[in-house]
């Protein structure tokens, strides 16, 4: 049903959206002392959200396209963390006072990779530099192949609210492909753990477009997690990205499904989930009836930000660890992502920012619009140009693509308000790319829309 769409626009790389502008649009002009500037303005009555980057795994899963290091030793990860409470004390430094925190995310590689001393230990030093209350939800990511029973009870004790735990795929034959053996067992015994620990809400991440991947393995992968009961899915497409990670060259490509393909496996894996009474947020995230999320979706109050769909609402986030990415009132900002560069900074005395971007008023009107496109499938075009003094004809008039889009019945176009048709919501990061002003500035690299 999808082909003709499919083979039009599916084949262009398109960014997933989850921040504007998008990362291949960051330069080496904005550094640290910029950043360090825009520190400073961090209004102190606002809620702040916090990311921490942990770039270790104990394995290399092949599909991966994080930062991430490989070590067997402890070490390098105490050395790590070292630095990462330094860079902590050096923002803390330069902020007005001790900030209020929304949400805190750790992602990795694996979080969880730390011993649970070294975590309730980070979990203190941030309590030190910021505020938090009984509203802050922390997250973290999990490989539950090496949650331990004690880093289970730590997360817990550290007051984390939602745990993130990667799946992908069940069959043992995709597991070979991509170097990630992980039975059904462990992932249920992690989740258990998590539960004993009383840590309340679990999420699945769950992947289509792997090697060897079928519609049938992807139903089988689906129904097998279901049973588990997660509160929330997040089904993602592989990104096969071999020149940006080396290690996604051990992937044979000949074995990896098409385009068509992958659609089929993200609409059965769809259904499955709908089908056990998931619902069905933006483009790729499922939660149960009552989730936050599925609130916020009904109420027109969900975000996007890096980390995917998500109801924070906080105007800033500050990252932390190598390769991390904030946002600022001001702009972007990352990290080194080497751990030694970025290590060599912070230990200097120096905030480690090596790339970013200052917004400007379009950007944040442009911003503002393909967010409500990714998490409504509408946008009121005028109004938002509107409410940033900007008109919406420069948005609307002369947009090949849009138009494009419209005359084959993916969107409809009325009284300045922009809305995606139900069966051809699969298709919406081509309609976001429509409000890209830099999608074809410069040479870059995303993962394919379909």
């Amino acid at each position: 049903m999808h082909q003709p769409l499919i083979e039009k626009y599916g084949e262009a790389r398109l960014p997933r959206y989850t921040s504007y502008p998008t990362a291949p649009a960051f330069s080496a002009s904005i550094g640290a002392g910029t950043y360090s500037d825009w520190i400073t303005e961090i209004p102190p009555q606002d809620k702040v959200s916090l990311y921490l980057h942990i770039p270790f795994c104990r394995s290399m899963c092949w599909y991966c396209g994080c930062h991430t290091t490989i070590t067997s030793r402890d070490q390098p990860i105490l050395d790590y963390l070292d630095v990462l409470h330094a860079e902590i004390d050096l923002v803390r430094a330069r902020t007005s006072g001790r900030l209020k925190v929304g949400h805190v995310h750790f992602g990795g590689g694996t979080p969880t990779i730390m011993q649970p001393e070294e975590f309730l230990r980070l979990i203190a030093l941030l309590g030190k530099n910021f505020v938090f209350d009984k509203t802050t939800e922390m997250a973290v990511e999990i490989d539950p192949r090496t949650l331990t029973p004690d880093m289970a009870v730590a997360l817990g004790e550290g007051g984390v609210r939602r745990a993130s735990l990667g799946v992908q795929s069940f069959d043992p034959i995709v597991q070979k492909a991509i170097n990630r053996i992980q039975s059904e067992e462990q992932t249920q015994t992690a989740v258990t753990r998590l539960r004993v620990a009383r840590v309340p809400r679990i999420n699945f991440d769950l992947i289509y477009g792997l090697p060897h991947q079928t519609v049938a393995s992807c139903i089988a992968t689906a129904k097998a997690a279901i049973k588990m009961r997660p509160d929330r899915f997040s089904v993602f497409g592989y990104a096969h990205i071999p020149s940006f990670k080396q290690h996604q060259k051990l992937i044979d490509e000949k074995v990896l499904p098409d385009a068509m393909a992958r659609a089929e496996q993200a609409d059965a894996i769809a259904a499955t989930l709908e089908r056990a009474g998931y619902i069905r947020i933006g483009l790729d995230h499922y939660a149960l009836p009552g989730d936050d999320m599925v609130i916020a979706q009904k109420s027109g109050r969900l975000h996007r930000n890096f980390q995917g769909y998500t109801t924070d609402a906080c105007q800033t986030l500050i990252g932390l660890g190598a390769s991390a990415i904030g946002r600022m009132p001001g702009g972007y900002v990352q990290n080194e992502v080497p751990p030694g560069i970025y290590a060599r900074q912070i230990s200097s005395g120096q905030l480690a920012t090596v790339k970013g971007y200052r917004l400007t008023t379009e950007d944040r009107m442009r911003a503002d619009l393909i967010e409500r496109l990714m998490c409504d499938f509408r946008a009121d075009v005028a109004g938002i140009a509107a409410g940033h003094g900007f008109d919406a004809a420069m948005l609307l008039e002369d947009n090949r693509q849009l138009s494009m889009l419209e005359d084959d019945g993916v969107v409809d176009i009325r009284d300045g308000i922009v809305s995606v048709k139900p069966d051809q919501r699969f298709i919406i990061r081509a309609v976001a790319a429509c409000f890209d002003a830099y999608l074809h500035s410069s040479g870059r690299t995303h993962s394919k829309a379909a």
